[in-house]
């Protein structure tokens, strides 16, 4: 399984139209080789150098979003964060207690954004609360693969 953005290669920077300096965009995002068999993906992104990358104290979620079709390709950007999302896709709430993308906005240094895609051999129900703790309990024992994509981030001086 690969997952990739045309903003942002794999360890390089992410874009400022994809920060809370710029649009807050979601970046767009491709997927290939999903496996035969995936019944649904999983899309979680964290940061886990917050607050300070020199002593992260936590991992602070930025989007989460689950029961993906196993047939999409991907996402476009997305506009306020939120891009149009493949039908059945449910969205998760992130740490400022939304749901949508928000990008990142690290208070000091510079931090890892890591986008992890999951394939699961079951479609999730519609999770009570629809956070990446939950999310996470609930793909364990169904994970049939998985992939990420890191980017870095840094705040302008």
């Amino acid at each position: 399984m690969n997952l990739t953005s045309s903003a942002f290669l794999h360890f390089a920077d992410i874009p400022n139209q994809y920060t809370c300096e710029g649009d807050n965009q979601s970046p767009p995002l491709s997927w290939s080789d999903i496996p035969v068999g995936a019944k649904s993906l999983a899309l979680i992104v964290d940061d886990p150098d917050a607050p300070d990358p020199a002593a992260p104290k936590m991992t602070w979620v930025h989007w989460v979003l689950y029961n993906i079709p196993p047939n999409s390709t991907g996402l476009n950007a997305g506009k306020s964060g939120i891009p149009e999302l493949p039908v059945g896709t449910l969205n998760g709430l992130n740490n400022w207690n939304k749901t949508g993308y928000g990008g990142p906005c690290p208070p000091i240094g510079r931090h890892r954004y890591f986008h992890k895609l999951y394939a699961l051999d079951i479609a999730l129900p519609a999770l009570q609360p629809a956070t990446k703790a939950t999310l996470e309990k609930m793909m364990q024992g169904h994970i049939i693969a998985q992939c990420e994509l890191v980017g870095y981030y840094k705040k302008a001086a």
